[in-house]
């Protein structure tokens, strides 16, 4: 007899949607939701069995054996019959493997649910794991670790797995290969389909969580979860139990070196630390990740940015397991920043010492609170299949009255537990990782999976912190910790006195962070967005916020300014312009961020945007403030050389993208009006002077008109007067750039248009020599907007998908990357829509040679 349980669950103020804790009889436990105005339904299983569980020299089963359960089932055994009806039925799926969890999730129109739900049960009831299915999609998790293998982001993790204990989970290889799953096992004399079969009896009822997203009633879903997964087995599995951390003194006090496959230095700095799940009422790295990560003036971040040594800065802990974590400090630097890299790390040690000697702060912890408390209470409602997903691992760690609130919450003030952690950041404690090419000729060790090539030194604590020498006999007992900056210490060592001078300090208290959070009255509906102002200078569209009620307002000022990019200079230069604003604002709108308020500034095909969003009172201070930066806008020349060569860096970068990104690029090229070559956007960047720029900026501005949009909790007046702020502060003041512009000065984005029954084959050879993966994207003109035709077009879309992927990945095995998908090209005058079928083929061919033939098409190589 299944349980449901009455639990009185912690939610926002705004979620009006009904929950119900469900215990199956087989000790699977659910998690049931109802929203009654969903078009969409959801589920996600999680179980208990991840990478960590992969037996001894079968790296990559779990992974593996997630990519099986998508195949058939006993009762649905046509292949790939799940995703097929999921696509059908407006639907997607998805799966994944962490190290001690693996999800399967989906989403599909609610009417459809119950058959897709059935379906996705037979996952954990009788897979069937057929034999041909298990050598293809072998190949498939081949082609998957072969797309990673040039990508930094999974070499640098696994290096860090690589230098770890050796008997501990953390170091092991998890996505898995053709080697380890199919070349290995054969040499010891294993059938990969027997391990496979033996490691699926680890999915037992009694390590899963299920949540169920519905637009039924709880009684009419749970009898639906009751009737489906009642039949999942329990054979009474053990969780997995980790080992503590993977970290031990032989790993620790390292400076490892490592080179990428791209361009620019990036620098972590690393602590194992006590797992914040285990305090996270208390919340101690949250508390010290604001502080050490925080952007604003007297910040580790601020200080080595305007000295041109770092971009960008991410301090916090992370972890895939309860029993270990990592306190991490990353950054990408300058070539100047890499030259100071011991420097910067005494920095972040001064930064650490301050913290301790200046005390824990309740005013912070309060502040903070009070920020995290309104963002869960007033936060947007999401899809529901990201709503499953995020919701079902919370079932595994809290109690069932915390599952929607997670970790989200601290709320109990605890300095002890603070300092527990900011001890544990400590020179006897870190690893540090640096990225860089000019390691090149320097490295003496490579590590196996990703061949990345690396060298390891040591760092003493004698080298970052002060000194202690051995207590004097009088001394007092004091803890080490107290003793690590005690008046006995006797000096600095070489790393923290080279660090800058500039003074660091704690932030002030965050005037951002929201007071009325009052709804407005609006006395008339609007459906649409509809044109409330129009004058020569711009236009307004507002929408009044019907639907979710929050005190929010969403705002998008679009400059139009043709001589944005009528040449790579003039595009480049843009392009600087806007990243040099983002730069110079980081300082003062870093605290908006935090409490809530969200903006961003990037280019557009006619000119450039900007966007605010997030709680409505104190709005209008952030937006006044980005337009008082726009109008009085200079280039600061040690700014400008920082952001031209992460610039240039970043060009040079597209060399290394995926094969099927540089696809599209081209197809882009070949097809749209002043889209300018990397090529000659590069050289043109490479002459461009912080005095050349300084001449454009007025001349970009000298035309330009404002799209406005205005939308959420806001009354009409109250838009019409921002937009008016804006006109008076860009355009009516004396000596203003701005200048308006006519109608026909609009830019129009147009598109090429292809002649009937002409085929047209462009082939280039990818950019990286050492990326052996290659693409094919063939496009498909289809016609100019019309309402009817758009919607037939996103109808055959929806159908032909998911047989396309079908075709190409599973049947043919062509690759990993497999999709089709719709190209819009939309402008003032002409919206074109395209039919953009592309495939990633992960072995290198001939471009001579027909590479794929196909029941729905033939895509081949023309070497003419």
């Amino acid at each position: 007899m299944a349980a449901a349980g009455n639990v009185e669950f912690i939610r926002a103020r705004s979620d009006k949607r009904e929950y119900r804790r469900l215990l199956l009889p087989n000790a699977l436990e659910c998690l049931l939701i109802s929203d009654a105005d969903t078009d969409k339904a959801a589920a996600c299983m999680e179980v208990g069995v991840g990478s960590f569980s992969d037996p001894e020299g079968l790296e990559g089963l779990a992974h593996f054996l997630e990519h099986m359960l998508f195949y058939a089932s006993e009762k649905y055994p046509g292949e790939q019959d799940y995703t097929k009806y999921i696509s059908e039925h407006g639907g997607s799926s998805n799966a994944f493997t962490s190290s001690e969890t693996t999800n399967f999730y989906f989403d599909v129109n609610a009417d459809n649910f119950e058959e897709a739900l059935d379906r996705f049960a037979q996952f954990f009831i009788k897979p069937l794991m057929s034999q041909d299915a298990v050598l293809r999609e072998i190949k498939a998790v081949d082609s998957e670790h072969k797309k990673n293998l040039l990508s930094d982001g999974w070499r640098m993790h696994q290096l860090q797995k690589h230098l770890a204990s050796k008997d501990h989970p953390y170091h092991k290889f998890s996505t898995g290969s053709w080697e380890t799953l199919e070349t290995k096992p054969k040499e010891r004399g294993l059938d990969i389909r027997l391990e496979l079969l033996k490691f699926y009896e680890n999915y037992s009822a009694n390590l899963m969580h299920l949540v169920v997203y519905v637009k039924e009633s709880l009684d009419c879903i749970q009898s639906l979860v009751e009737s489906l997964f009642s039949h999942v087995k329990n054979t009474d599995q053990r969780s997995f139990k980790c080992p503590s951390q993977p970290l031990s003194a032989e790993h620790l006090q390292l400076l490892v070196k490592a080179i990428p496959i791209i361009e620019g230095d990036y620098l972590k700095i690393s602590w194992p630390v006590t797992p914040n799940i285990q305090f996270y009422k208390e919340g101690p790295c949250r508390y010290l990740s604001h502080l050490i990560g925080h952007e604003g003036e007297g910040s580790i971040f601020h200080i080595i940015k305007e000295l041109g040594w770092a971009m960008d800065l991410v301090a916090g802990a992370g972890s895939d397991s309860n029993e270990y974590s990592f306190f991490s400090v990353g950054m990408r630097l300058t070539d100047a920043g890499h030259d100071h890299m011991e420097d910067i790390i005494g920095l972040v040690f001064k930064y650490i010492h301050l913290l301790k000697e200046d005390g824990i702060h309740e005013w912070i912890f309060d502040e903070l609170a009070s920020i995290n408390e309104t963002e869960f209470h007033y936060q947007d409602k999401v899809h529901p299949i990201s709503y499953v997903t995020s919701t079902v691992s919370s079932m595994r760690l809290f109690p069932p009255e915390e599952w929607l609130v997670g970790e989200s919450l601290p709320s109990k003030y605890a300095p002890n537990r603070i300092n527990m952690i900011l001890d544990e950041l400590s020179p006897e404690r870190v690893r540090i990782l640096c990225e860089s090419k000019k390691f090149e000729g320097s490295t003496n060790c490579a590590e196996p999976w990703y061949n990345t090539s690396y060298s390891i030194e040591n760092v003493t604590p004698y080298m970052i912190k002060v000194c202690t020498p051995p207590l004097p006999a009088h001394a007092p007992a004091i803890s080490s910790s107290n003793y690590y900056f005690s008046s006995y210490a006797s000096m600095w060592q070489q790393w923290i006195q080279k660090a800058p001078t500039e003074k660091l300090y704690l932030p002030k208290p965050n005037i951002f962070v929201p007071k009325d959070l009052s709804l407005k009255e609006v006395p008339d509906k609007v459906t649409f967005p509809t044109i409330l102002r129009k004058t020569p200078l711009s236009r307004l569209w507002y929408k009044p916020d019907m639907l979710f009620f929050t005190p929010k307002v969403y705002i998008i000022i679009d400059f139009h300014c043709p001589l944005s990019s009528h040449s790579p200079e003039a595009a480049v230069s843009t392009s600087l312009f806007v990243d040099l604003l983002v730069d110079y604002l980081n300082a003062y709108a870093y605290d908006a961020q935090i409490a809530g308020l969200f903006y961003s500034i990037y280019l557009t095909s006619t000119g450039f945007q900007v966007c605010v969003g997030g709680y409505n009172d104190k709005m209008r201070v952030l937006l006044h403030a980005i337009m008082k930066q726009i109008v009085n806008f200079v280039v600061k020349p040690n700014r400008f050389s920082a952001l031209k060569e992460t610039s240039v860096k970043d060009y040079q970068n597209f060399n290394f993208s995926q094969p099927y990104s540089q696809a599209s690029y081209y197809l882009s090229l070949i097809l749209e009006e002043k889209k300018w070559p990397l090529v000659e956007k590069l050289q043109a960047l490479s002459k461009l002077e912080s005095d050349s720029l300084a001449k454009f900026v007025p001349h970009l501005l000298s035309k330009t008109y404002l799209e406005c949009y205005i939308q959420g909790n806001i009354e009409p007046g109250e838009a019409e007067s921002i937009v008016q702020e804006i006109e008076d502060t860009i355009f009516n003041t004396p000596n203003s750039v701005f200048k308006p512009m006519s109608p026909s000065q609009y830019l129009v984005k147009r598109v090429i248009m292809l002649e009937k029954e002409i085929k047209c084959c462009y082939q280039i050879e990818g950019l990286n020599q050492k990326n052996e993966n290659s693409s094919v994207v063939q496009y498909i003109q289809v016609h100019q907007d019309d309402a009817l035709s758009n919607i037939k077009l996103e109808l055959f879309s929806l159908i032909s998908s998911q047989p396309a992927f079908n075709q190409l990945r599973t049947v043919e095995q062509l690759g990993y990357i497999t999709y089709l998908s719709l190209r819009y090209v939309l402008s003032r005058e002409t919206h074109t829509f395209c039919l953009h079928c592309s495939f990633i083929i992960l072995t290198y061919f001939d471009p001579s040679d027909p590479i794929v033939e196909s029941g729905h098409s033939r895509l081949s190589f023309n070497p003419q």
